[in-house]
């Protein structure tokens, strides 16, 4: 009985916190400030990851007491020397295909916007997905599938998937062919962090892996544009499809 209300708790918590990072609510309904030229939303969705971070917080206290995320600062600077290497180069070259394919740049932020828009809430963002995409979702699904063989490899499948799929919302407004690469860079890169996760057995390792490879976002700071230049797009694709390769190589070498 104890474990079915565990895995409900679980499955609320985590359908609460996919609600509040795609929605922006409650904090839209009250929060909406322009402080320089830092777009407001920004402020409103990172509003809205401190509330999700403190209901999180709170069920861990109360219902989910021995839910273990992995939440631990023990062994991150090994977690990262060995798996994140991949990460920074795939970082290093989407960053340079979007300078050049967002060349010549037509904006010129202020600082704060840079730091707010293309750093502060990426943080909120890699925290924020992982807690309830990998130490919540990821995890629950392999519980779900027991002793079964490859049962991680099919929660960080599945998991992935999903994290795919929920980027379809954000790319709205965008051509199809960038919202199908969306979904499926986002998917790889799921797969990447989700066996991170799986062989480091720490949250902390994918969360910052995560921060950095959003980071290569920042040219958009310093462009009018939206739209994705091809020459991201097939980098972004070409780069994070064989981070997802490598995923699937260390969970199943780690399995061995």
């Amino acid at each position: 009985m104890e474990k079915r209300s565990t895995t409900v708790v679980i499955v609320i918590l985590t359908l609460i916190m996919t609600f509040m990072e795609m929605t922006a609510l409650p904090s839209a309904l009250f929060f909406n400030i322009k402080i320089k030229d830092i777009n407001p939303i920004y402020l409103t969705l990172m509003l809205n990851f401190l509330l999700a971070f403190a209901i999180c917080w709170i069920c861990k206290k109360t219902f989910i007491k021995d839910w273990e995320f992995g939440l631990k600062f023990k062994g991150v600077l090994s977690g990262l020397k060995k798996y994140g290497l991949p990460a920074v180069i795939a970082t290093i070259l989407v960053t340079i295909a979007f300078c050049i394919g967002l060349t010549p740049f037509d904006n010129k932020p202020t600082i704060w916007r840079v730091i707010v828009e293309g750093i502060v809430y990426y943080i909120g963002v890699g925290i924020m997905e992982e807690l309830y995409l990998r130490g919540l979702l990821q995890n629950i699904i392999k519980i779900w599938f027991g002793k079964r063989k490859n049962a991680t490899l099919y929660a960080i499948l599945i998991s992935s998937v999903l994290f795919g799929l929920g980027h379809i919302f954000g790319a709205f407004g965008q051509p199809i062919v960038t919202i199908i690469a969306k979904t499926v860079w986002a998917t790889a890169l799921g797969i990447y962090f989700g066996a991170v996760y799986a062989v480091s057995k720490n949250l902390w390792v994918p969360i910052i892996l995560h921060l950095i490879i959003n980071l290569c976002g920042i040219p958009f700071c310093f462009s009018t544009s939206n739209q994705y230049p091809t020459i991201a797009l097939i980098t972004c694709l070409l780069s994070y499809i064989l981070l997802a390769i490598y995923g699937i190589y260390i969970v199943r070498k780690n399995n061995a």
